[in-house]
């Protein structure tokens, strides 16, 4: 056993109205398989960057062992894989590479073809085994589900509930629950640092909101009180100034200094009616709320909405699954299932009207408005006013979601550019959601999108019933929201 020790660790980001992190202390056993949790932008890739020593900080972080961080930076996908994996982390032994790949279930001969011609599964699963391929290091996995299936999802989460020493960032639920033995989550006002997996930190994350809350309510109501005393202050002290005018023969001498006492003490009191609620606002902070999400939703007469039949993509005149058929009415959610590459988003394009091979029956109801999101979103930039105005959304309610899915005031003024993947995520999903529309098409929607606003959409999909096919891996959503599942490997 050996100790990571973090003491007053102070980070902020250059022009930032806030640190991300002050004088944070915290100690880090090497042999724990750590689970990183929290809000998209509240800090969690920059921690691991942190502990990497990317970036200048002021503090201390002692560390016991070597560490790495995943994934890699890969500056050529077309080298033959081998040659890349020599240039990411040289000095490997092949043997034991080997013996990790074929625990993650690859096959050996994924080292001799171009990397940019495997799957995005096939990657991450490679780049994991070469990660545990070197011994005694302390690992910073980033994110490794984004490009995983269902069932590599299954794959990866056995292999790394064989190893340990490492801190693993991710927000599938059902993954991150059955890998690790401690969570560390970033929260509104705090870090939290507790033994147990992801059931155990929602648990007490429950029962901490339950007490904060009814904490809140006893304090909002003590502030009120406190407000109200003060404004009686206030309207006592400006009678008594007022009793310096007087009328008739008076001592106005004695009257202004008597006057000018009782105000001075008026206004003292005042003060400490001010400073008590100001302190009393302080206490209400780590409440973090799961908002409601609203949906504009739109009715269609049509039944059904779309009709397939003996419907299939091909290419090459090939059938990339066997012929399916499905229908989507009212209020279904349908989700497509399906390894990588299996023809998932290619269904989603061919609803879309795009120009993708298929043969069989697709029937779309006329008039049918769609709102997309799409998988890949790299491509935006410029600012959010201009996401706005190209994209012809309500402001308002836009923002306003964004607000709710954890966005703060400020990053309203940073260039999308700069954003996590997360938040760049969250802004096709806004703007899908206050779109008005009679069918959602989402492609992977909760790829990098951090627990809490996922347990928003959800929340918001149970209660507006919108009409909707997914393409999503997440197992705990997926059984949640789905009014039908169609599994493309069967």
């Amino acid at each position: 056993m050996a100790l990571i020790d973090i003491k007053n660790l102070t980070f902020e980001y250059p022009g930032s109205l806030k640190p991300i992190f002050k004088d944070l202390d915290l100690q880090l056993d090497t042999n724990w398989k750590l689970g990183f949790i929290g809000r998209n932008g509240y800090g969690k890739t920059t921690f691991l960057k942190l502990l990497m020593d990317e970036y200048p900080y002021k503090g201390s972080i002692i560390k016991p062992v070597p560490m790495a961080y995943f994934p890699f930076e890969i500056r050529d996908y077309n080298m033959m894989t081998l040659d890349l994996l020599e240039i990411l982390q040289p000095n490997f032994q092949l043997w034991k590479l080997q013996r990790e790949m074929n625990l993650i279930e690859v096959e050996e001969e994924t080292l001799y073809r171009p990397f940019s011609t495997l799957s995005g599964g096939e990657q991450t699963k490679i780049l994991l085994a070469l990660l545990f391929a070197e011994e005694d290091r302390f690992l910073l996995i980033d994110e490794p589900t984004n490009h995983l299936d269902a069932h590599g999802r299954e794959v990866v989460a056995k292999y790394l509930e064989g190893k340990k020493g490492f801190i693993l960032v991710s927000h599938d639920r059902e993954f991150i629950n059955s890998i690790v033995d401690h969570v560390l989550s970033i929260e509104k006002s705090k870090i939290v640092l507790q033994k147990g997996n992801y059931d155990t930190w929602e648990e007490n994350k429950t029962l901490e909101d339950k007490y904060e809350l009814e904490k809140n309510q006893k304090l909002r109501k003590e502030i009120r009180r406190l407000k109200e005393s003060a404004r009686q202050k206030a309207v006592w002290s400006h009678k008594v100034e007022a009793t310096k005018i007087g009328f008739g023969p008076v001592d106005r001498g004695y009257i202004g200094h008597k006057a000018a006492k009782m105000m001075k003490r008026s206004k003292v009191i005042e003060k400490r009616y001010e400073k008590a609620i100001e302190e009393k606002k302080k206490l209400l902070k780590n409440i973090e709320p799961i908002e409601k999400l609203q949906m504009n939703v739109l009715e269609h007469h049509a039944k059904p909405y779309i009709n397939a039949e003996d419907f299939t993509i091909s290419y090459d005149n090939k059938h990339i699954f066997n012929p399916i058929q499905f229908t989507v009415e009212k209020g279904d959610c349908i989700v497509f299932k399906g390894p990588n590459g299996s023809g998932k988003s290619s269904i989603l394009r061919a609803i879309l009207g795009e120009n993708v091979p298929w043969e069989g029956k697709l029937e779309i109801a006329k008039g049918i408005t769609i709102s997309y999101v799409p998988q890949k979103f790299n491509y935006v930039e410029g600012n959010i006013n201009e996401f706005i105005d190209t994209m012809g959304l309500d402001k308002t309610k836009f923002l306003t979601i964004l607000r709710k899915l954890g966005f703060s005031r400020e990053q309203f003024e940073i260039p999308i550019e700069n954003f996590s993947m997360g938040q760049k995520k969250k802004i096709f999903l806004a703007k899908s959601i206050c779109e008005e529309a009679h069918l959602f098409i989402w492609d992977e929607p909760l790829n990098y999108i951090d627990v809490i606003s996922r347990i928003q959409i959800e929340n918001m999909i149970l209660e507006y019933s919108p009409t909707m096919i997914l393409v999503e891996h997440d197992r705990r959503f997926i059984d949640k929201v789905a009014t039908d599942i169609i599994d493309l490997s069967k």
